[in-house]
């Protein structure tokens, strides 16, 4: 009924009806998980843009556009950041060490259902 009783309300008792309310809640609450997705640039000789965007595309990004500057083709793209770890030496690799690229947060979007599957096995 909520009132204070002597014989079973105390801390304790308060901390698991505290506890049951949230996770009752948070279902309730249909969440999802977000993951960051960065905007990437990547400067890179003409002859390795198709390993270059073939390597983001397995990355699950999403090809946005292409420049040309400087004898350089420049590749705009949105990436997850949880798929550019290691990228710096992919994109050695790929491109013999003539490309670059930068990177920065642009927003948050609704994970994968795999992909959300796999965090909260991992979490628990």
């Amino acid at each position: 009924d909520g009132s204070y009783h002597d014989v079973d309300s105390n801390e304790m008792a308060f901390k698991i009806a505290g506890s049951m309310g949230f996770k009752e809640g948070a279902l309730k609450a249909s969440p999802v998980l977000l993951e960051p997705i960065m905007g990437v640039e990547v400067e890179t000789p003409e002859e390795y843009m198709g390993d270059v965007m073939g390597d983001l595309n397995r990355r699950r990004g999403i090809i946005l556009g292409m420049d040309d500057s400087a004898g350089v083709k420049v590749l705009k793209a949105e990436v997850p950041l949880s798929e550019m770890f290691g990228y710096s030496t992919s994109l050695r690799s790929q491109t013999q060490g003539r490309a670059t690229y930068t990177m920065e947060f642009k927003k948050y979007q609704d994970a994968p259902a795999n992909v959300a599957e796999a965090v909260i096995k991992k979490a628990s």
